[in-house]
C-alpha cells in the first residue's frame, strides 16, 4: 500500500455512521426535554389548584362559623334583654335608684373592648352576661323568700288582717278584766259589734298599700279568708263576754 492510498475500510464507515447518528440522538434529547416542561407545569398547576381549593374551603368554613355565631348571638341577646328588663323591674320595686341600673361609661368601654373580636367574642360576652344575670336572679329569689311579698296570698294577708281582727277583742277583754261585769264591759261589747267589718275594710286597704301585684296580675286580697279572720275572734270574745255577764 502506497503513501497516497485512500483508506476506505471499516474505520471510516464507523466514523460516517457515527456522524449520521449524532443529529438524530440530539433531536431525541431535545424532544425529551420539551415533553418534561409541560409535565412540570401541569404538576405546578395541580398544586396551585389544590392550595386554592383549600383556601376557598377554609374561607367558606370561617364564613359559616361567623354566620352561626352571629345568629346565636342574636338569640342570646334577646334572652339577655328579656331577663335584664324583668330584673330591672324587680330592682326598682325594691327601691334601687334608676341611675344605678344604667351602665357607666367605663363599663360600656370595657364591654365594647370585650366584643371587638367578632361574632364569636360577642356570643361569649353575651353568655357571660347571661350567667351573671341568672346568678343575680338567684340571689334576689333567695332574699325574696324572706319578704312577705313573696309568700302565699293567705299567709301574706294574715299579717294585715290578723292584728286588725284581734285589736278590738283584746280591748274588750282588757276592759272586762279591769271593770268586771259592769257598764263599761257592756259598752265595749256594743261598740265592738261593727268592728269586724271595720277591721276587714282596713285590712283590704292596707294590703293594697303594702303589697304590689306582678305586672299583668291582680293582687289577691283573699276576701273570704280575710272576712273569716276578722269575724272569728270578735264572735268568740263577744260570746265569752256575754256568758260572763249572764253568769255575773
Amino acid at each position: 500500500m502506497g503513501p497516497d492510498a485512500t483508506v476506505t475500510g471499516p474505520g471510516r464507515q464507523r466514523t460516517a455512521e457515527a456522524g449520521e447518528a449524532g443529529p438524530g440522538r440530539q433531536r431525541t434529547a431535545e424532544a425529551g426535554g420539551a415533553g418534561a416542561e409541560p409535565a412540570t407545569a401541569w404538576s405546578e398547576y395541580l398544586a396551585a389548584a389544590r392550595q386554592l381549593d383549600g383556601v376557598r374551603r377554609s374561607a367558606a368554613a370561617a364564613a359559616g362559623e361567623q354566620a352561626r355565631s352571629a345568629e346565636a348571638a342574636r338569640e342570646e341577646l334577646t334572652v339577655v334583654r328579656t331577663g335584664l328588663a324583668s330584673q330591672q323591674e324587680r330592682l326598682r320595686e325594691l327601691g334601687v335608684p334608676a341611675i344605678s341600673l344604667v351602665p357607666s361609661p367605663p363599663e360600656l368601654t370595657e364591654a365594647a373592648r370585650s366584643m371587638a373580636g367578632g361574632p364569636a367574642a360577642v356570643l361569649a360576652a353575651l353568655r357571660a352576661a347571661r350567667g351573671r344575670a341568672e346568678a343575680a336572679d338567684a340571689a334576689l329569689a333567695a332574699r325574696g323568700r324572706l319578704r312577705p311579698g313573696s309568700w302565699p296570698a293567705r299567709a301574706r294577708n294574715l299579717l294585715v288582717y290578723g292584728p286588725l281582727a284581734l285589736l278590738v277583742p283584746l280591748i274588750q277583754v282588757v276592759v272586762y278584766a279591769a271593770t268586771g261585769t259592769g257598764a263599761a264591759t257592756v259598752a265595749a261589747l256594743i261598740c265592738g259589734l261593727p268592728m269586724p267589718a271595720v277591721a276587714f275594710v282596713a285590712g283590704w286597704v292596707g294590703i293594697g298599700r303594702m303589697f304590689r301585684a306582678s305586672p299583668g296580675e291582680r293582687l289577691d286580697r283573699t276576701v273570704r279568708f280575710g272576712g273569716l279572720v276578722c269575724l272569728v275572734p270578735a264572735v268568740l270574745v263577744t260570746a265569752g263576754l256575754l256568758l260572763a255577764l249572764l253568769a255575773g
